[in-house]
């Protein structure tokens, strides 16, 4: 895929190759990371970041569509960010993206929908060999990302990382340290694994409720996005490799397989609530469908849809087939919100579950989806800074192995989710693909957070108090 015009990325970035092998030399870059989209909220909270927490030296630009609006973002920031550049740089003038990668070693864009307004920038930086980073939560962008531009970007060596924030990092590291240490144990592969979001608190993201309904158009008026979108595997690059009729879990559908994981069930229900559970779901989902809501026979915990897994699942999935399917074949993956064991827990999950689908359900129509845009977060609309300080996630990672063994992971931070968590874990990425170099595994295309960063982004994060820690379920 090209933008068709001939100043646009392939002309102007054709002035700048300089290829050694892929990356460029820091020396041949101007600048080290540029921030595109610093005026946006998450934006603003990244350039932050990156002002308190980058190295002494380390070369930053601010980019964006309007230079005023970009001077007032830099005013804000301290110390060294006084001297940072300001690029002016559009989305829709592909011309501007070429120069900004020709000259940049890494972009992070937080610049969506991704899907309307990112893939000028991704085929600049897969021209120009020149790292990207963003936070895209959209299957269908990712998907033709990958199609039209690993191949390029692996020969030019860019890194085209999609996912850097909460989408899904924690989802993505989280599994692969639990591979890691699995493997470190020779305990064998991973197979059934479920992360379970067990303590969230934070704002909806504006810019990722747009980005639901930009899909939610696109798979409404065609067949084909819908079919993509609907495949758990549809982001392998290996799809013939892959289970051939999978259910949302990854495990195979057949005679006598299907509603096990999908089914909400009365059994162990507390006293009581199980008519109240029947009237919800049949309220809600009507005949014929099922609520997402079941009683985890290992925990005794009722647990409910997450709204993230969608997309997460199917990047955890990528990052198993880039790595040569590292994780296990018999490897399958799935994420759900852990409601606990208490007598509400089976009316909550289902309450948060009937929610969802309603969300889903009006973003498919334009007249309910312009309804639930008067309710819904903004694009650069976000919580005040308390909002953000009392923000926290806490997920738990359970897998069994193909030996029988048990392991645990915990993953979490003390910051909002979608806001401050998400800058720092953006701001990593992108200080990692500036300044790791030869310590990020040896990969280049269309990558993940897994597959292009690994263990380093995993240590750069520690360091800012966040938690990746597995152990056999024994010590956990």
């Amino acid at each position: 895929m090209t933008t068709g015009d001939p100043a646009g990325p392939r002309a102007v970035v054709a002035t700048y190759r300089r290829y050694r092998g892929g990356m460029s030399a820091r020396a041949d870059r101007d600048l080290d990371i540029v921030v595109f989209g610093a005026t946006g909220f998450v934006g603003r909270l990244t350039a932050a970041y990156l002002a308190e927490h980058a190295p002494t030296g380390t070369r930053i630009a601010l980019a964006g569509r309007n230079r005023e609006r970009l001077e007032e973002v830099r005013r804000d920031l301290p110390g060294a960010a006084a001297a940072w550049e300001i690029v002016v740089a559009d989305a829709s003038e592909p011309a501007t993206l070429g120069s900004l990668a020709a000259r940049a070693r890494v972009v992070a864009t937080t610049v969506g929908p991704y899907a309307r307004l990112g893939m000028p920038l991704v085929e600049a930086c897969a021209l120009a060999g020149t790292h990207y980073c963003d936070l895209t939560g959209e299957v269908l962008f990712v998907r033709q990302s990958a199609d039209a531009w690993h191949e390029t970007a692996r020969e030019t060596g860019a890194r085209i990382v999609h996912s850097c924030g909460f989408d899904s990092i924690p989802s993505d590291l989280g599994v692969l340290v639990t591979a890691d240490r699995v493997a470190a144990d020779g305990a064998g592969e991973l197979t059934e694994t479920v992360l379970s979001v067990v303590s969230m608190r934070g704002g909806v993201s504006g810019g990722t409720v747009d980005s639901m309904r930009q899909q939610a158009i696109h798979m409404r008026a065609d067949a084909a996005a819908r079919a993509i979108v609907a495949d758990p595997y549809a982001l392998s690059p290996d799809r013939a490799g892959e289970p051939r009729t999978p259910r949302e879990d990854g495990s195979l559908s057949g005679p006598g397989a299907a509603g096990a994981d999908d089914e909400v069930s009365a059994a162990g229900m507390p006293s009581g609530w199980a008519g109240a559970l029947r009237t919800i779901r049949g309220a809600v989902v009507g005949a014929g469908r099922r609520l997402p809501v079941r009683r985890d026979p290992a925990t005794g915990h009722w647990t409910g849809p997450f709204v993230m897994a969608g997309f997460n699942t199917r990047i955890v999935r990528r990052s198993n087939a880039l790595l040569g399917w590292r994780y296990g074949r018999a490897f399958r993956y799935r994420e759900v919100v852990d409601f606990g064991s208490g007598v509400k827990a089976p009316v909550l999950a289902t309450g948060m579950s009937a929610g969802l689908l309603g969300v889903v359900g009006a973003m498919a129509f334009e007249p309910t989806r312009t309804l639930a845009g008067r309710f819904l977060p903004k694009p650069g609309e976000g919580p005040s800074p308390e909002a953000q300080a009392n923000g926290r996630f806490r997920m738990v990672i359970r897998t069994t192995t193909t030996t029988g063994a048990a392991y645990r992971t915990k993953v979490g931070a003390d910051r909002d989710p979608g806001y401050s968590g998400t800058a720092v874990m953006l701001g990593e990425s992108a200080l990692a693909l500036a300044l790791d170099g030869d310590a990020l595994p040896a990969a280049a295309g269309v990558l993940t957070p897994a597959t292009a960063l690994g263990q380093v982004l995993v240590d750069r994060l520690v360091a800012q108090g966040f938690t990746f820690d597995c152990q056999p379920a024994d010590r956990a």
